[in-house]
């Protein structure tokens, strides 16, 4: 795959999708960080039902720590891992209170410190709720990068590193978003709509799918 050809698939998405961003609920970047800490290994639906419901009662690092793990478990309890979930959060929670005032610190290291935040969930955080240029790979954005070929790789860091070497600097704070929400409902995991693709003509995948 060539630049000219990345350029017009990113330029494509764009002129689908102007402002795109993620479908997790969240007003905060504290609300968004909790969001993303219960969405691994669940959906995005999961979560926002839970915290819909959880938010109004606490969403800061104090009302959660006040809330304590045991009553957070009720309100997350149908998301994924929710026992291991709700440990994390109250243990960040007490971090940030701690040691960033109550605050969600701004940079990589910080972030991955807390538990239950990995590589993905930090760059999350630091492109949507901070506005970082970062990409967050997730299986998703693995499949497409590398069925399309606009960067292949054999593990999420190789994908993740070349598309912050491949993808124009113009389109890097979104790109994130348009290759989950394309991974999420066109090109999907057992079968993409390559019928309905925007990209179709610019990917370099063998063995589409046309219904």
């Amino acid at each position: 795959m060539n630049p000219a050809k990345r350029r017009e698939i990113f330029l494509r998405l764009q002129q689908q999708n102007p402002h795109p961003t993620t479908e997790l609920e969240y007003k905060t970047p504290f609300e968004l960080l909790i969001a993303v800490l219960l969405s691994a290994q669940a959906t995005d639906i999961s979560v926002n039902a839970a915290t819909r419901v959880l938010y109004p009662v606490a969403n800061t690092p104090e009302k959660l720590l006040r809330l304590g793990e045991e009553k957070l478990r009720e309100y997350v309890q149908r998301i994924g891992l929710y026992k291991t979930k709700a440990k994390h959060v109250i243990q960040t929670c007490r971090i940030l209170v701690e040691q960033y005032g109550g605050k969600v610190p701004q940079t990589r290291e910080a972030l991955e410190a807390l538990p239950g935040v990995g590589r993905k969930t930090a760059n999350v955080v630091l492109n949507t709720a901070f506005g970082q240029p970062t990409i967050a790979v997730d299986t998703h954005i693995f499949r497409v990068s590398n069925r399309t070929g606009i960067a292949p790789g054999k593990d999420v860091l190789e994908v993740e590193n070349k598309l912050l070497k491949f993808v124009p600097d113009e389109f890097k704070h979104d790109a994130h978003h348009w290759l989950i929400l394309h991974g999420r409902y066109v090109c999907k995991a057992r079968k993409p709509d390559c019928g309905r693709c925007l990209i179709e003509s610019l990917c370099e995948y063998k063995k589409k799918e046309f219904a």
